[in-house]
């Protein structure tokens, strides 16, 4: 049965509300852990009736504006450690352009295992790091040619994975940091400003691709700048062990469902 034009447009109308809604949460948690707000946007969206490229080409345009606010405030605080983040950013900034570029050959089932199993596997590094908080307050940063390597092949991977799924490149930029010597603050702040300079070249293939609903764009931004003040200070005065294991169980939830539906199964 097909929708008449009214209730068509209530439907896009409530879609834009739930976006809203979906922004607020995920500018907190995404400015919280580094890992940009696509991690939660997309599949939410998706769950919300927006088709999967378009989530995840819209998210990768609102990263932007999620990470910007997020930075601004980890400046605030100085936790951003610049050098880190440019090297990061260095190399992301073009393998974002082929990630982007993978959308227009996958398809959405594919792109929706993809996404659950990447989700999975930031669970199970947030809960590794969890468990490792306390000897990680201990270490520091040591720079050598070492360090200048591993960040800017990290960086490879990050911008590919921001380009392609839309979720920052955080999921590899903060287990990086850390195991490096970063301290968990560090390494979400940092992250943060090298997802706002690579967030660029995602969002603009997006665009040119057509992946970018620019009404669903303008719910989501507000919302998601608000959202990174107060992730960051909640940051700034909680401890990660917590947030890290109650957030775990929320992120193998949504990978589970991204996954099996994926699959082919009819999951609601």
């Amino acid at each position: 049965m097909r929708l008449s034009t009214p209730a068509r447009e209530v439907i896009r109308l409530w879609i834009y509300f739930v976006a809203s809604l979906i922004g607020l949460g995920a500018g907190v948690l995404g400015s919280m852990f580094g890992l940009g707000g696509g991690f939660l946007i997309v599949p939410l969206l998706n769950i919300a009736g927006v088709d999967i490229r378009v989530a995840v080409g819209t998210s990768a345009s609102a990263i932007f504006f999620n990470m910007l606010s997020s930075t601004i405030a980890y400046s605030r605080y100085k936790y951003v450690v610049y050098k880190a983040g440019a090297l990061l950013s260095a190399t992301a900034v073009v393998t974002a352009y082929f990630g982007a570029q993978l959308t227009k050959v996958l398809n959405p089932d594919l792109l929706r295992v993809v996404f659950g199993v990447v989700l999975v596997l930031v669970g199970l590094r947030m809960m590794i790091s969890a468990s490792s908080d306390k000897v990680s307050e201990k270490t520091a940063v040591r720079w050598g040619l070492r360090n200048y390597v591993v960040l800017l092949l990290g960086g490879c991977l990050a911008g590919f994975i921001a380009g392609l799924l839309g979720v920052g490149g955080g999921v590899v930029n903060v287990p990086l940091l850390t195991s490096l010597g970063f301290l968990m603050h560090y390494a979400v702040a940092t992250s943060a400003m090298a997802i706002t300079i690579t967030s660029v070249t995602s969002a603009l293939t997006h665009h040119t691709l057509g992946n970018v609903d620019l009404v669903l764009l303008a719910s989501l931004t507000p919302p998601l700048v608000i959202g990174a003040q107060v992730g960051a200070l909640i940051a700034k005065k909680t401890k990660s062990v917590t947030l890290k294991r109650g957030f775990v169980v929320v992120l193998w939830v949504i990978a589970a469902r991204m996954v099996l539906k994926g699959l082919g199964f009819n999951i609601p």
